[in-house]
């Protein structure tokens, strides 16, 4: 994900998904460790639930199809 994605999506789980500064921090830290999908950090360190990973899924994939197809 590009750093101007990743911003984007930053935001998306703060506003939309009420995801504290302090859990995005934490994941950060740990995304560089494990190298994994940020959202995917959140859910295994419970810091986001079951629901919130599944709409952060969808927000993703509905990117990544906008990227795609919007650029035409």
């Amino acid at each position: 994900m590009s750093p101007q994605s990743q911003q984007k999506f930053i935001q998306y789980l703060q506003t939309d998904l009420g995801v504290s500064d302090k859990a995005i921090d934490l994941a950060l830290r740990c995304q560089e460790l494990s190298r994994g999908q940020l959202h995917m950090v959140l859910w295994q360190h419970g810091l986001i639930n079951i629901e919130q990973l599944g709409k952060a899924f969808e927000w993703q994939a509905n990117k990544t199809v906008c990227l795609s197809t919007c650029d035409s």
